[in-house]
């Protein structure tokens, strides 16, 4: 895909996977701080622009339970105008930022009034991966027998937990690796958490986190994320932090994905692509993103800390009520996979 791209005419090639790493370092700072100081809680994701714009719509009085942290790919492109500019020493202005996306909704987080720093905006345009896979074949590239390339550094350099964002539960797992060891100031002793892995539905877990008994659960497709969110008015939801996907598979089955027209097709195509990923950050030196030397050397140069002033600048953002709550809806939704997990 990196040399692809490249034969298409872009100067710089990165990948959305550093700006995962970077939501790690920020969300999993705020649900500490949340946690431990006093904070809305549960603590729900904010990097799926669909389930943000349905809380914004359905439970606009639930706003302040989202994380205030920006998308991978927001995130990703205000540092390109930013740190990448920096390095590159080239005038942000001069930069045309363009995200390939499996996500529809993508082109809309692109166009939200409050996703711009400095005056520029952070992402410029999207397309998603069917489009680019358009491009590809119009152009007469021969992607299968392309070279492998490498993403450019830094901001293409991303750990395995950067790498699992795209299947649901994957920001819950990568969130554990790296809030387990700055609670605790231990090394996690397993990194493959296989209770947040799963399907469609509601995934509950407790994980022993030092002295804390950290309760999490997992929402894959909207349609599920009724049940919960209704607790939460209701003040009967005593989860610390929730992902949410608007996808049933998580991003890998998004709405800007290559077209599967049969059922069989989507189930083999979501299996061999989460296997993929789960694959690809098994296969990395490093898992963890508050590891990547890459990420330690953003802070260290440019961002100084999480949450801090420039972060908070960059990085983060706010979200509008957009409608008058929810309608009526009749939505009965069991609760899959409840699991208590202990990490000692």
């Amino acid at each position: 895909m990196a040399a692809a791209l490249r034969r298409l005419g872009f100067d710089r090639v990165y990948d959305t996977n550093f700006g995962a790493d970077v939501t790690i370092m920020e969300e999993g700072t705020e649900l500490i701080r949340r946690v431990t100081e006093g904070g809305p809680l549960p603590m729900f994701t904010s990097c799926c622009p669909a389930w943000v714009r349905f809380a914004e719509i359905e439970y606009p009085d639930l706003l302040d339970h989202l994380s205030s942290c920006k998308s991978p790919m927001q995130m990703l492109g205000a540092l390109i105008k930013s740190y990448g500019a920096q390095l590159d020493e080239v005038e942000p202005a001069n930069i045309y930022s363009v995200a390939i996306m499996p996500c529809t909704c993508k082109q809309f987080e692109c166009d939200r009034p409050e996703m711009e720093s400095d005056g520029y905006r952070d992402v410029d345009e999207v397309l998603t991966t069917r489009e680019l896979a358009y491009w590809i074949k119009q152009r007469g590239i021969d992607f299968a027998n392309l070279p492998d390339e490498e993403f450019d550094s830094p901001l293409g350099q991303y750990s395995g937990a950067g790498s699992i964002f795209g299947v649901t539960g994957g920001v819950m797992e990568a969130a554990i690796r790296t809030g387990y060891e700055l609670l605790t100031n231990e090394k996690l002793p397993k990194l493959q958490l296989d209770f947040v892995r799963g399907e469609e539905g509601i995934r509950v877990a407790e994980v022993q986190v030092g002295k804390l008994q950290l309760k999490v659960a997992v929402v894959a497709g909207l349609q599920h994320a009724y049940q919960l969110l209704d607790r939460v008015q209701a003040g009967e939801c005593d989860y610390h932090f929730i992902e949410v996907m608007g996808c049933p598979a998580g991003c890998i089955s998004g709405g800007g994905q290559p077209k599967l027209m049969l059922e069989k097709q989507r189930i083999e195509a979501y299996r061999a692509r989460k296997s993929s990923i789960y694959g690809h950050d098994a296969a990395h030196q490093v898992r963890k993103s508050h590891e990547n030397p890459h990420i330690i050397k953003l802070y260290d140069e440019f961002l100084g800390e999480p949450l801090g002033h420039v972060s908070h600048h960059l990085l983060h953002t706010t979200f509008q009520q957009r409608g008058t709550g929810k309608q009526s809806h009749s939505n009965t939704i069991s609760t899959k996979g409840d699991a208590d997990y202990s990490i000692h």
